[in-house]
């Protein structure tokens, strides 16, 4: 067993047994699933959120494709103009090709970073958002846990449950309440 999917149980023992007392053998318990990813993709400020750091990425990439065109217009400069330019003209066009080449880099490097700070942000912030609500909703319906199935793309947590326990469609609905 993995230290992650251990943790995850742990997590989960620790959550039935908070605030409920102990659990007595013969006690019905109701755990809920949800799905993260689908309340951010099926709520109205998710959507609104995703479409901003999709314009926000989109932005940067044009940046970076007219940056890229212009070296590539400069490399064939160079390569055209191999007989026509004396040597020195020839230096300096390399020399501004090389430090075009290091300032794209560079550019690029800096908006991989704004870009990933701007994901975790996002993460962070609606994952507690998505908490909040689905707190609400296990403490309206009686639910002592409510525990994220993970995705396919990182980790599956919860590898079995039966539909009637995702409890998205509440967690969208109240988070769509208390995020208008």
């Amino acid at each position: 067993m993995t230290s992650a999917v251990r943790a995850v149980l742990v997590g989960v023992a620790l959550l039935l047994g908070q605030g409920t007392g102990l659990l007595y053998a013969g006690e019905s318990v109701r755990v809920g699933v949800i799905d993260q990813q689908m309340v951010m993709e099926r709520t109205k400020a998710g959507k609104l959120a995703l479409e901003d750091m999709k314009g926000y990425s989109m932005t940067r990439q044009k940046i970076i494709n007219s940056d890229e065109q212009e070296l590539k217009e400069l490399q064939l400069s160079l390569e055209d103009a191999n007989g026509k330019l004396t040597d020195a003209a020839r230096q300096e066009k390399e020399e501004q090709f090389r430090g075009k080449a290091e300032a794209f880099q560079h550019r690029l490097q800096e908006f991989n970073r704004e870009v990933q700070l701007r994901q975790r942000e996002l993460v962070a912030e609606y994952s507690r958002k998505i908490a909040t609500a689905a707190q609400t909703v296990a403490q309206k319906e009686g639910y002592v846990a409510i525990v994220d199935k993970g995705s396919e793309a990182l980790m599956r947590i919860v590898l079995y449950h039966q539909p009637a326990l995702d409890v998205t469609p509440s967690v969208i609905k109240e988070f769509d309440r208390q995020n208008p």
